[in-house]
């Protein structure tokens, strides 16, 4: 990665007439702000359908896509949605997204565009799924979870799908034939619009960071087709469950519930699973971010049972075994550990074997002056700086609510007489570009100047989160030639284009 800067906005808060960020005309019109923004970059988030709590990291399936970003507008010009149906999706512009709303209306929606469906796409959503092997069974998982009325795999009153069992697999596929191929020409919508919508980002000649969350829903397609890959029992029921300790976000720590992976039949089969996880990222990202990378050291394991997260134990993880095999198949793609949490000396030792940038947040760095995150302790350029994560506050919200003790150091650091929360998040922006780390990455909430009312996720809370949205004309070009000014001025971009002269690819695609 050469030095370089990029913005992270979630599909989700893109500008929308209808209720929620997709893969439509906003997005584009987006990329085109980065790139008269001097950025190289747009990161986002998982892009996989929200599981609980509206979350895109309890999603019901590794490869599918969200249908909720499918885009509307070019289902129409398609000819699959009339403009009076279109009309009645529409809803007033808010900074805050309707997740009840579009659970109860969108389905219907995407319903009356499959019943338009000509042969032709009918042709090619049966292609897609050739070339996607996992589309069949997430297509049938979710034919068969609204057959039984969304309940979870494991509930499902049939003992011989819930197993997975090839007989009763391919009866359910036949008996629910209709609902498979809605399901299939969703899929087969929403990676159509993707790929077009990559195609021109990386035309401008940006690139793509997308997240890898490190474990899977128990109720998704992932755990019901593949048992064998984690540690349930004979009745898919995990004994213990992931998370992590009590830390800076959580008290109680934060009890995520996710099944754990059976390591040693995955080392067994050469973590094929893994292998095609992240080659189907690979072909929606140009960078992928390993989500919470110090469990593939040590990774918290909760009995099922408990109500939190504080009791718990550290068990090992494949460490390099799976990292040398990722960087080994896919040497072209660009992997950013998340190295956030408790870290240890074998975790700094793992990001270092694997060779993977790790990442360095502003927003934890000002309680002391040896502090890692501190721009000067940096101890190399590898790795990518934030003001904060979609996990953290706005980099003026932070100033708001942190202590006393920790505004005076951040001021004083930052040079910043007289503080207060709009100067601070200046220069957090100022102190991140100015860094040496190759890549600076800071919310778009934090060039939009918002506070808390802008913050994205506050881990360990289950709802209400995941809803913040920007609006249409939000981001006007003088905001991107203030970011280019400040972008260029560190060396992260070049200065304003000069008339009749092309503007060169700022990104380094190769790791």
């Amino acid at each position: 990665m050469k030095r370089s800067a990029g913005i992270l906005l979630p599909i989700f808060s893109l500008p929308s007439a209808y209720g929620i960020g997709s893969l439509g005309a906003e997005a584009r019109a987006f990329a085109n702000f980065l790139h008269d923004a001097g950025q190289a970059w747009w990161q986002i988030l998982p892009v996989g359908p929200a599981g609980a709590g509206d979350s895109p990291y309890a999603s019901e399936s590794t490869f599918a896509g969200n249908p909720y970003f499918i885009d509307l507008e070019l289902l129409a010009k398609d000819g699959l949605l009339t403009g009076e149906e279109l009309a009645s999706a529409r809803v007033p512009e808010g900074d805050r997204i309707d997740y009840a709303a579009i659970h109860e209306s969108r389905g219907e929606l995407l319903r009356k565009a499959f019943q338009r469906v000509s042969g032709e796409t009918a042709e090619a959503a049966r292609a897609f799924t050739e070339r996607n092997p996992w589309v069949r069974e997430y297509a049938l998982y979710r034919a068969v979870k609204k057959h039984f009325n969304n309940a979870a795999w494991f509930d499902w009153p049939d003992a011989a799908l819930r197993r997975h069992d090839p007989a009763a697999v391919e009866h359910w596929r036949a008996e629910l034939a209709e609902e498979v191929a809605f399901q299939t020409c969703v899929q087969h919508w929403f990676f159509t619009q993707w790929e077009d919508l990559k195609s021109y980002v990386n035309g401008l000649g940006l690139g793509l960071i997308g997240d890898l969350p490190i474990y899977v829903s128990l109720d998704s397609a992932d755990v019901w087709s593949e048992r064998r890959e984690f540690l349930l029992d004979e009745e898919g029921r995990p004994s213990k469950v992931a998370g992590v300790p009590p830390d800076y976000f959580s008290e109680d720590g934060q009890l995520w519930g996710n099944p754990l992976y059976d390591w040693d039949a995955m080392r067994a089969n050469g973590f094929g699973w893994w292998i095609r996880r992240v080659e189907g990222a690979s072909r929606l990202f140009d960078a992928i971010r390993i989500d919470h990378f110090r469990g593939l050291e040590s990774y918290w394991a909760v009995p099922a049972e408990s109500d939190t997260a504080k009791v718990g134990a550290w068990e090992k993880g494949p460490g390099m075994d799976l990292l040398g095999v990722l960087t080994g198949w896919f040497p072209q793609v660009t992997l950013i550990a998340e190295d956030l949490g408790i870290l240890t000396d074998g975790v700094h030792a793992l990001r270092e074997a694997s060779g993977l940038p790790g990442m360095k947040v502003l927003e934890f760095a000002f309680d002391r002056p040896d502090n890692a995150y501190l721009p000067h302790n940096y101890a190399s350029s590898r790795c990518v700086c934030y003001t904060g994560t979609h996990d953290n506050d706005t980099a003026a919200g932070w100033y708001s609510q942190a202590g006393e003790q920790e505004r005076a150091f951040a001021a004083q650091y930052l040079g910043v007489e007289d503080p207060d929360a709009g100067k601070m998040e200046k220069a957090l922006l100022r102190a991140g570009q100015g860094s040496v780390a190759e890549l600076f990455v800071a919310q778009m909430q934090d060039y939009l100047g918002l506070g808390s009312e802008g913050r994205l996720n506050v881990p360990g809370v289950g709802s209400g989160n995941w809803r913040w949205r920007m609006r249409s004309g939000q981001a006007p070009a003088e905001l991107a030639r203030d970011i280019r000014s400040l972008t260029a001025l560190y060396g992260r971009c070049n200065p304003a284009e000069e008339p009749g002269k092309p503007e060169e690819d700022e990104r380094d695609r190769e790791d």
